[in-house]
């Protein structure tokens, strides 16, 4: 088993950019699982550039798969006096398989300070709770400590889950949640009541706050399915720290063929 960390350890300068290899344990079935591929992104946007202020958005693009070796290249789209655009590629033998833009953003004066919206009614985890290390057929969901929400209360299209990284140590906090963020099936599954190929195509992450912390690792991930129609799907996430306090707002678009 290769851990985040080692992954990003071993990740080598080239000219432009950084190579390195997606690990079998780190696959979702032919290609990188996208939390990985998009911390390695974002890993290489943080250090194309100097004294970067806090991950404020991750747009990000799966364009094709990715195994194997990988290089990986990012470059200042624009920094001006608050934001800095940063735009990273991932690629493998097969080709372009990522493309991210990420923004960074520093706090400014406002005299706007407004938040709804609570964490759904599921305790954290304790040191006796039965959770899963993922699934044998699922090899990057092993690197992950997980629990879902099954009952009643939980919706048709809904997935409600705890995760944490196994393997956390000497990670940037960022990195990790990027990791972490997409460790959710798409929860228009629960309406096929079963596994069906799908690709996820667009994914969008907005983080709101400067830096995200949590208490052991936990992070409760909720995704709710809007849409799904001839093979398109959307759908809402988020993400809420073990005291309930949100973390992160998405959205991503998966193509399942079924």
């Amino acid at each position: 088993m290769t851990s985040l960390r080692q992954a990003i350890d071993a990740l080598e300068p080239i000219e432009g950019g950084w190579r390195g290899t997606v690990p079998d344990n780190w696959l979702q079935g032919r290609t990188a699982y996208g939390g990985f591929s998009a911390a390695l992104a974002l890993h290489a946007a943080q250090k194309s550039d100097v004294d970067l202020p806090p991950l404020r958005s991750a747009q990000v693009s799966f364009i094709g798969p990715l195994s194997g070796d990988i290089v990986i290249r990012a470059s200042r789209l624009r920094r001006g006096r608050n934001a800095a655009f940063i735009q990273a590629d991932v690629e493998s033998e097969a080709g372009l398989g990522l493309r991210a833009t990420f923004v960074f953003m520093g706090a400014v004066a406002s005299r706007i300070d407004h938040q709804t919206g609570s964490a759904p009614d599921f305790p954290m985890p304790g040191p006796e709770t039965q959770t899963f290390r993922g699934h044998s057929a699922v090899a990057f969901s092993r690197n992950f400590d997980l629990l879902d929400r099954r009952d009643d209360g939980v919706g048709p299209a809904e997935w409600l889950r705890w995760v944490r990284l196994a393997e956390r140590d000497g990670i940037d906090p960022m990195v990790e949640l990027v990791a972490v963020a997409d460790c959710l099936p798409p929860s228009a599954l629960k309406l096929l009541g079963g596994p069906a190929p799908l690709s996820s195509m667009t994914w969008l992450l907005n983080v709101l706050g400067p830096q995200p912390v949590t208490r052991d690792g936990w992070w409760l991930l909720r995704a709710t399915t809007d849409y799904v129609r001839a093979g398109s799907s959307s759908q809402q996430m988020a993400i809420w720290n073990a005291d309930g306090t949100p973390i992160a707002e998405q959205m991503q678009s998966v193509a399942i063929f079924a």
